[in-house]
């Protein structure tokens, strides 16, 4: 199928889009006049928006509403699955929202395929299925997770959670992180407060939860090795931190996440 080279033309309530990504691969920054739905069949993206960052397995998917702009990154080989809905059809919060994709969001994320940007705008199949879609996209972002890290506005607080991101399996220290900044402790510290309002201390905490959870969502990861790979020491208090973070012990979130 071929596409119009300027998906905003188009008058559709709503429509697909299957891409590929290869792993490495980036996006520019852009916007569009459509809200997009962003989901990856196969593969991890990492989504940026203005005010943060995340992790996006085949487990979540992101609203992103129409004029937000926003870049992504495809940490392995990505089956994009996109769907555009018009800003007519619903109306969503200004922001990016990234909820946990049941059952039902997937076979639905992934039949509105059926639909591309040169089909019928008058189909009225078409209109009645993303006009129920976008109502409920609507329901499920309200279960929209905390599960997200705050962007860097400057270069050294870039290189501190570069840092960190980097070396989660030993153990990221402040001391590391300032060096990599080129700041002292403290000025980190202040820094950290000022552009993210949050600590150093959750930053960390946030990034190993996220990476354990993209680990889990992999066949071939087993509960210890994820707990390893973001520097816990003892199994024991990696099931607490998850559980407290994300509500499911890492054996159930990993035994729902493959099974999907």
């Amino acid at each position: 199928m071929s596409h119009p080279r300027n998906l905003d033309r188009v008058r559709h309530t709503g429509f697909g889009l299957a891409t590929d990504m290869t792993a490495g691969k980036v996006s520019h920054w852009h916007t569009h006049a459509q809200h997009q739905v962003l989901f990856a069949a196969q593969g991890t993206m990492h989504l940026e928006v203005e005010g943060g960052q995340w992790l996006l397995p085949p487990q979540r998917a992101a609203l992103i509403a129409s004029g937000v702009q926003h870049r992504v990154v495809a940490r392995t080989a990505v089956e994009l699955r996109t769907v555009y809905l018009s800003p007519r059809a619903a109306r969503f919060p200004s922001t990016c929202r990234v909820f946990p994709v049941t059952s039902l969001a997937r076979e639905m994320l992934l039949h509105a395929m059926r639909w591309g940007p040169d089909g019928n705008p008058r189909d009225t199949t078409a209109q009645r299925y993303f006009q129920a879609l976008a109502a409920l996209v609507a329901e499920w972002a309200q279960e929209a997770r905390p599960w997200h890290l705050p962007r860097a506005r400057s270069a050294p607080l870039r290189r501190a959670m570069q840092y960190a991101l980097d070396a989660l399996d030993q153990t990221p220290t402040l001391e590391g992180a300032a060096r990599a900044a080129h700041l002292s402790t403290r000025s980190l510290t202040r820094r950290f407060q000022e552009e993210t309002q949050t600590t150093w201390r959750d930053f960390l905490h946030h990034a190993r939860m996220l990476r354990a959870m993209e680990l889990l969502a992999t066949p071939d990861c087993s509960v210890t090795e994820a707990a390893l790979a973001v520097g816990f020491a003892s199994l024991g208090a990696f099931t607490r931190a998850f559980h407290a973070f994300t509500g499911e012990l890492p054996r159930e979130f990993r035994r729902r996440a493959v099974s999907r």
